[in-house]
């Protein structure tokens, strides 16, 4: 075997491994763009690259959707995606402020059902696969967008609703809600943000109550059908 041939057999088993896997490319991709966003926040060419950022997590999001779900499934979320990204780069590069309740609206719908899609995907069998524990650690990260949409949705329908030690009526930005989020969803605190509407308050603890019920049904399900696995004997 040649070198070259070797290196087209290598690069075919890689791809070969990613198409086993894509929960864990969706989950890489969130990670690093929650890492890349406060380097990019705050300027305009900054809010150029985090839409393109949302707009990569979109996309990988909607494959997930189009693995995991049905025809009726998949046309749902192109109904949401499409004009999302639409809104999102009008509002944030175009400077179409008006349009961000919109954006933000129909993004957290997005996250909420491709979330929904994962959660259907990981509780379809009894087995837990390798992709479906990835797939938990993505789930959780489109839940924490989700509502991290839903609080900017609050945040402009209602100007103050949040607020923080660091300028308390400044309007948090989109780093800070993600904070907000993942907190929240993983029960370890309020951190530095207070939400002081009735209707923050509401979605806060909805998002608490979410976390709580995910950890206990579906990522302990998983746990619990991966031990089962490995103490189930092994064919002689």
């Amino acid at each position: 075997m040649t070198g070259e041939a070797a290196v087209r057999i290598a690069r075919l088993r890689l791809l070969a491994q990613i198409a086993r896997h894509p929960s864990a490319i969706l989950l890489l991709v969130q990670i690093l763009a929650l890492l890349a966003y406060p380097f990019f926040e705050g300027t305009h060419a900054g809010s150029a690259v985090l839409s393109v950022l949302g707009i990569l997590v979109l996309l990988l999001a909607l494959r997930m959707v189009n693995r995991t779900a049905g025809h009726l499934r998949l046309l749902f979320a192109l109904a949401l995606a499409v004009p999302a990204l639409v809104l999102s780069l009008a509002a944030t590069v175009g400077g179409q402020a008006t349009l961000l309740p919109w954006a933000a609206a129909l993004e957290s719908l997005f996250y909420f059902h491709a979330a929904s899609c994962l959660v259907a995907y990981m509780l379809a069998d009894r087995r837990a696969t390798r992709d479906e524990l990835f797939a938990a650690g993505a789930t959780f990260t489109l839940l924490a967008w989700a509502f991290a949409h839903l609080f900017a949705l609050c945040q402009a329908l209602q100007p103050g609703c949040l607020a923080a030690a660091v300028n308390p009526q400044a309007p948090r930005s989109w780093t800070e809600l993600l904070f907000f989020s993942f907190v929240l969803l993983s029960s370890t605190g309020i951190g530095d943000i207070i939400p002081l509407t009735p209707h923050a308050r509401a979605i806060a603890s909805f998002e608490i109550f979410i976390g709580v019920m995910y950890l206990a049904l579906v990522v302990s399900r998983l746990i619990g059908l991966t031990l089962l696995d490995l103490r189930a004997p092994r064919p002689e």
